[in-house]
């Protein structure tokens, strides 16, 4: 992100309010739906302009690009792009300029998608490549150590999971996975020799 951010101070923008979405799937999850994604929406007003560094940053998904481009520039919200410097707005009203403009948000959010479902698939293929030589394969390193995994088994008889979590600095789904299946996290542990 902060990369993102010097990329656009060295291209010339400047901002009133950086927003982002770190950890969330422009894949599986519309922009709209994003928690910091609906903030734009219910913050962006007409004469306000959206910098993104490609339209790849609102979505990966062609259908969900495409409309949350029309809506910003039907309440007269400008989007450009820090790469190419693009600029996309309703302003026009001519049908040729229109359909120019169209096809090339098409084109961008259809690249979008397809350089994202490449991803998935190369990342797929390289994890079953991974998981046919068990050695290699570890899985996602748990996010708790094994002093952590022990105090929560030891404090979830007599606790709650949230208070459990706060206690050890570890998130509430983190506590649960550990309580729904102790077997489990602590066979990841081991896998990572934690």
């Amino acid at each position: 992100m902060e990369h993102q951010k010097v990329q656009a101070e060295e291209a010339g923008f400047k901002f009133d309010k950086v927003i982002c979405d770190d950890g969330v799937s422009g894949i599986a999850t519309k922009l709209q739906d994003r928690p910091n994604g609906q903030r734009l929406f219910d913050m962006l007003r007409e004469g306000d302009t959206l910098v993104v560094r490609w339209v790849d940053r609102l979505g990966r998904n062609y259908e969900d690009v495409t409309d949350t481009i029309r809506h910003f520039m039907r309440e007269g919200v400008v989007i450009e792009t820090i790469i190419n410097r693009m600029r996309f707005d309703g302003s026009t009203k001519d049908p040729m300029q229109c359909a120019v403009r169209d096809a090339l948000i098409s084109f961008m959010a259809a690249t979008a998608q397809a350089q994202a479902e490449v991803q998935k698939e190369a990342q797929t293929a390289g994890i079953a490549a991974a998981k046919s030589d068990a050695k290699k394969y570890r899985g996602r390193k748990p996010g708790y150590d094994r002093k952590q995994f022990d105090a929560v088994t030891s404090d979830l008889k007599f606790m709650s999971v949230g208070q459990v979590a706060k206690n050890h600095d570890l998130t509430r789904q983190t506590v649960l996975r550990i309580r729904d299946a102790p077997h489990k996290a602590e066979a990841a542990l081991a896998r990572w020799g934690m």
